[in-house]
């Protein structure tokens, strides 16, 4: 199944409780929404790519255990960017500071805030251009720092603000920098 993207706009404008209500009502279907308003249904993850997820998130979730930072969040969670994009990186991270800063409301729908930190695992139905524009999203939005992980290619894409894009090929380790201190995500174990 392919990435679908659905343009309502000739019969409805979606409110954020709208589509929230979408969502629910759907628990099934994974959506994402752009910051045109379009709703993206996405393809269910493969079984090869949900294992390489579940190592990640495992990965993250130590990290964030041992230094209690921050929030790690799974593919899952879909947050509302300041474009009025809802996007659902598949690993994210927040400083406990600014995820504190979010009403019980706010945590408890699509939290309106960008990651500090985010991830994005290319599966086969993903295209480089589409995942590569998300990316940019991120960070345009308030990311700090983002992967993309293309595992079939072997490469890396490193994203920060107002930086060229730095690309690695086939590499062992990636370190947090100083958005995840301390933290570096092993590849080979992957």
């Amino acid at each position: 199944m392919n990435t679908v993207t659905l343009n309502l706009a000739p019969i409805s404008k979606l409110a954020d409780d709208q589509f929230y209500d979408l969502c629910l009502a759907n628990p099934d279907v994974k959506f994402e929404r752009n910051s045109r308003g379009e709703v993206i249904i996405l393809a269910p993850t493969g079984g090869e790519t949900g294992i390489y997820n579940a190592g990640l998130i495992a990965q993250f979730w130590i990290w964030n255990n041992r230094f209690k930072l921050g929030k790690v969040f799974d593919s899952s969670t879909c947050f509302k960017l300041p474009n009025n994009a809802n996007r659902s990186p598949d690993v994210s991270w927040i400083s406990l500071e600014r995820w504190n800063a979010l009403t019980v409301s706010q945590k408890e729908k699509f939290p309106p805030i960008t990651p500090d930190f985010v991830l994005e695992l290319m599966s086969p139905t993903d295209t480089r251009k589409e995942t590569q524009s998300k990316m940019q999203e991120y960070i345009e939005n308030g990311a700090r720092l983002g992967w993309l992980l293309d595992r079939r290619a072997n490469i890396v894409e490193i994203y920060r603000p107002n930086q060229v894009v730095e690309v690695l090929t086939n590499p062992d380790v990636l370190s947090g920098e100083d958005v995840l201190p301390e933290f570096s995500l092993d590849l080979r174990s992957l």
